[in-house]
């Protein structure tokens, strides 16, 4: 059975590894975005789009802004203890 110290160590390393995952497929759906945004006007994608599937991807952007803007907060104030 694993101690509680090397358990926990194992956890760090896999939450590194879910970090660096995360990292590559925000990136991965940044890029997408750039495409549409580059590709169509603001007007096609509202006009043509299907609305559920922009509702979808608008709530799903938004959660994961909120996410990480709370994490950013809690770096901001972990940096001003220090």
């Amino acid at each position: 059975m694993l101690s509680d110290e090397a358990r926990r160590q194992s956890e760090i390393a896999r939450l590194g590894s879910d970090l660096r995952t995360a990292k590559i497929e925000l990136l991965s759906a940044q890029c997408a975005a750039d495409r549409l945004r580059l590709q169509y006007s603001v007007q096609d994608i509202i006009s043509f789009g299907e609305p559920q599937v922009l509702k979808g991807a608008i709530a799903s952007a938004a959660a994961v802004f909120r996410f990480f803007a709370s994490l950013e907060d809690q770096m901001k104030q972990a940096e001003k203890q220090e």
